[in-house]
């Protein structure tokens, strides 16, 4: 097991977590992606630490023996998973989408696990501002405290399927990339699934990457130097604006951060099949994104969901994270592959002992500040 000292470990408590001093993560999951103007998690984004001083932080470890679906599972990430099960949440494939929208998150397990242990919570390290790109559509700017000067440009977009979360779901990657990029960090609240349908979230993405371009130099950004970013869902949403400023001769990125990406519409890959049953995110649950966010089954075939299929010739350089224990492991894999093949410059890293999400869990699994890490260090150098 690749364990960082404790001491190091609290590098990683990332001020994202701070939305513990959010009532939910969750509460706004319903207007988060409508709302124009700065939210109450805009201006609540950094907590004071939760520990006293006098009370010396905990080893993460998890109380149970290992589930029957992750015999791999590293101690840390089964913490979070425990602390999750402990929230009570409902199967996502039986709820609707509002329901769902409501349920506790992996960002919550995470603030748990960081209160339990006595984890504190620094200082933040980025400003936020929001604003509208279009009626239905916001985006979060993160911006580096104390910066000078013109700054490169990440546009990030999250993850729930198309269907669920928000930025405040994804608060923790975000300010990790800010962190160690020293890049403005976009985020984008694009339109959602049931009630807007492929190929919203696709176009209201790619909308967000333009006014970027357009916008960039209001807020500090240097519109010559952007980058796209995005987990599960949100990293199908990265490659697809990838593919429409190709197709649409528009600026291309200039690199791409894929982290654990949606990249195929097919539910019996290797890892679907291995990985059927594993937490957070699993089989059934994918399928229920698939048919919230779809049309039907032409949808999934569409170069913009099943990427694997796609024509990928004339992309951005690429960087592609998965995680041991997803159902998407062989999606990002398969999709790396297929990058190569098409002569994309494509790096390539699988983490193992984690599961899905893991990627914004610095604060507490050490294999996602080593994720985060790599993707920093390329997209830094991209934006040089």
């Amino acid at each position: 097991m690749n364990l960082l000292p404790f001491s190091q470990r609290l590098r990683w408590a990332l001020p994202a977590l701070a939305a513990v001093a959010l009532t939910s993560c969750n509460a706004s999951q319903t207007t988060e992606a409508t709302t124009s103007t700065a939210t109450v998690a805009d201006s609540m984004m950094t907590a004071p630490a939760t520990a006293s001083a006098a009370t010396a932080p905990k080893a993460v470890q998890p109380t149970g023996a290992k589930p029957a679906w992750g015999p791999t599972i590293a101690p840390e990430m089964q913490t979070v998973i425990e602390a999750l099960a402990s929230l009570n949440p409902k199967p996502i494939e039986t709820l609707s989408a509002q329901e769902a929208r409501q349920q506790p998150t992996p960002a919550d397990a995470v603030m748990k696990v960081m209160r339990d242990s006595n984890i504190p919570v620094p200082p933040s390290s980025a400003d936020t501002m929001s604003r509208q790109v279009m009626p239905g559509v916001k985006v979060r700017i993160y911006t580096p405290k104390n910066a000078s000067g013109t700054l490169p440009v990440v546009v990030y977009y999250h993850g729930g399927g198309w269907v669920i979360a928000n930025l405040d779901t994804y608060d923790a990657s975000v300010r990790g990339l800010v962190e160690k990029t020293g890049a403005i960090v976009v985020s984008v609240a694009y339109r959602q699934g049931p009630e807007h349908k492929y190929p919203m979230a696709h176009n209201d993405s790619f909308a967000a990457y333009q006014w970027v371009l357009r916008n960039a130099a209001s807020f500090n950004g240097d519109p010559q130097k952007v980058a796209v970013a995005g987990e599960s869902a949100g990293g199908n949403l990265a490659a697809a604006v990838s593919m429409m400023a190709r197709d649409k001769k528009i600026a291309l990125p200039r690199h791409e951060l894929l982290v654990y990406p949606i990249a195929g519409y097919d539910l019996n890959t290797p890892s679907y099949q291995k990985n059927a049953q594993a937490k957070p995110l699993n089989k059934p649950m994918m399928a229920w994104f698939f048919e919230k966010y779809l049309r039907g089954t032409a949808d999934g075939k569409s170069p913009m969901i099943s990427l694997v299929n796609a024509n990928l010739k004339g992309l951005p350089p690429t960087t592609i994270i998965t995680a041991e224990i997803d159902p998407l492991m062989s999606d990002g894999s398969l999709l790396a592959d297929r990058l190569k093949a098409a002569g994309v410059p494509t790096k390539y890293q699988n983490y193992t002992g984690v599961t899905h999400e893991f990627f914004g869990m610095a604060a507490v699994v050490p294999q996602a500040a080593q994720a985060q890490d790599l993707g920093a260090a390329e997209l830094k150098k991209a934006l040089q």
